[in-house]
């Protein structure tokens, strides 16, 4: 009767376990790039941490509420910078009927139960460069008499 009861026990551990955390994970792969150019060093940070990536690239980032900054730099181009947003995934919710409050606290502690785009892109613009004098001609700078 005991290991009836130690079984039962068990099941209703595991079933309360958070569902999305257990389907999803607390990470997820974001693919990054920065048209119309590639080779950019960019910085993608939240609260979660920080992660470098050269563009185009895929970066796995700790799943969480937070939205992610993303700094993106290379020479002859303008510095970017963009947010890439954290959403809620609705059907998580489903886990209040499989896992129970426990459940949606354990996802939601993860960051399970959010999403982050699977691609994301931070646009750059190339640095005009400034226009330059045309060379002198003649050699000799001419200077007005007294």
């Amino acid at each position: 009767m005991h290991l009836g009861r130690l079984v039962t026990i068990a099941a209703i551990g595991v079933s309360l376990g958070g569902c999305a955390s257990i389907v999803k994970g607390g990470s997820q792969s974001i693919t990054i790039t920065t048209p119309p150019t590639t080779g950019a060093n960019c910085m993608l940070s939240s609260s979660q941490g920080q992660w470098p990536v050269v563009s185009p690239s895929v970066v796995t980032v700790s799943r969480s509420k937070d939205d992610i900054a993303v700094h993106c730099s290379k020479a002859g181009w303008q510095d970017a910078a963009a947010t890439i947003p954290s959403n809620f995934d609705g059907w998580t919710i489903g886990n209040l009927v499989f896992g129970g409050l426990i459940g949606v606290g354990i996802d939601a502690a993860t960051g399970a139960i959010n999403e982050y785009p699977n691609t994301f892109q931070v646009p750059m613009i190339k640095v005009e460069s400034a226009p330059t004098a045309p060379p002198s001609q003649g050699g000799e700078k001419k200077t007005p008499t007294s």
